[in-house]
């Protein structure tokens, strides 16, 4: 009888031992090394590899607690949500994702492609290296992999039946909390508040009812929007990436929710290396990025707009002006949750290098209200951001609001 045919938490030697057993990937006297890669917040992620072919492979793991935190305890069944979604995804956009080999909705863990070749998008910027491709490669990810999924494509009872099979209550709750409710009231004691900035943050954050209103009311659309089958977790982590060539990864918090949230992670991420980039005066770097932040709102609503018109089934979608109100709806969201996810990574439970690799407190402290100053307006005044220069203007007007020595 296998190990494996009741799930536990496994270690590397049980890794390997699994690898051989489930997959025809290695022979059976292959030896394989295995290391444990993973950094993020919530899985176990191992390249198994074996030197004599110079061949690996990655096993990605849900143990039943959130490595940030024991506090949180979220359910194993995420990363079978996460393998099915890749592999839905591969469907919609084959070459901007990693291949699944292997499932086990068991032991609760995939085995999928080795992207040692790609670099971890948020390092690759903490390097201050420059990717061309990244706004139109992330722009058809987000059109290909999020219009289908929406009732003004899909069949509405298979879209119902999709949002069935992918609830996702655990990892929502995260989101809810750590996104939603705690970066404003902090009830449940976890924000973490740089010091030399914490009088600013109660001041300006803390104590701002109107911009408490404004994101209750975008709690509730994420909660009760059950749009389009989102990533849910879109940031420069997420994102293996080289000169030719984007993966998305991580894709456990998937559900169906509002297309505005994937499209916010990826802008307010490109803000944190943004504002870094500023900081240590990198300005080819930031010229690029520049750029960046204004073509991926921009190729989004034109790549979004034309296969609107050639994949839209629903009759009532064709009347027109709702295209509009459509894609003015999500270009709204996008902007609220550009400034949620500044908020959050700012003042919340989970930071960002980026900004945590400010090491002087005095540029620490000035990136941090770059970005909650631009986060406010994102917030307040999310009906006003319909192009990607409207980003860049209130992003300047940040930039030289904050001029903060200690």
């Amino acid at each position: 009888m296998s190990r494996f045919e009741r799930y536990f938490l496994m270690n590397k030697d049980d890794v390997i031992e699994y690898v051989k057993e489930k997959t025809n990937l290695f022979s059976k006297d292959s030896v394989l090394t295995c290391e444990e890669i993973g950094d993020g917040n919530l899985n176990y992620v191992y390249r198994v590899s074996e030197a004599k072919t110079n061949t690996s492979i990655i096993v990605k793991h849900a143990g039943d607690v959130a490595r940030i935190s024991d506090d949180i305890v979220v359910s194993t069944n995420r990363i079978n949500i996460e393998a099915n979604i890749l592999q839905l995804q591969a469907q919609y956009a084959p070459s901007l994702v990693p291949k699944v080999y292997v499932h086990d909705d068991i032991m609760n863990c995939f085995i999928m492609e080795d992207l040692s070749d790609h670099e971890i998008m948020r390092d690759a910027l903490l390097s201050y290296k420059i990717f061309p491709k990244f706004a139109d490669d992330i722009t058809t990810f987000l059109v290909n992999t999020l219009l289908p999924t929406t009732d003004v494509v899909m069949d509405h009872k298979e879209k119902k039946k999709l949002l069935k099979k992918y609830i996702n209550p655990d990892l929502c709750e995260i989101t809810e909390d750590l996104v939603y409710t705690e970066p404003y009231n902090d009830i449940n004691n976890r924000n973490i508040l740089f010091e030399p900035n914490k009088e600013w943050i109660i001041k300006e954050i803390y104590n701002d009812d109107k911009l408490r209103l404004e994101v209750a009311k975008l709690k509730f659309d994420f909660m009760t929007h059950a749009q389009a089958l989102i990533h849910g977790d879109l940031h420069t982590g997420s994102i293996f990436i080289k000169e030719d060539s984007t993966k998305v990864i991580d894709a456990e918090f998937a559900f169906y929710g509002p297309i505005g949230y994937d499209v916010g992670n990826v802008i307010a991420n490109l803000v944190f290396a943004y504002v870094n980039g500023v900081t240590f005066h990198k300005t080819e770097f930031v010229n690029w990025l520049e750029q960046t932040i204004k073509d991926v709102l921009d190729l989004f609503i034109e790549k979004f707009s034309k296969s609107w018109d050639e994949y839209v089934t629903d009759i009532m979608a064709k009347e027109p002006g709702f295209k509009q109100w459509y894609i003015d709806q999500i270009l709204e969201s996008t902007a609220g949750v550009t400034g949620l996810e500044l908020t959050r990574r700012i003042i919340g439970l989970a930071k960002v290098k980026d900004i945590t690799s400010i090491s002087d407190p005095n540029d620490r402290v000035r990136a941090e209200r770059i970005c909650l100053t631009l986060a406010k307006k994102l917030i307040k005044n999310r009906d006003t951001f319909k192009k990607g220069e409207h980003y860049l203007e209130e992003l300047f007007h940040a930039l030289n609001a904050q001029t903060y020595k200690g």
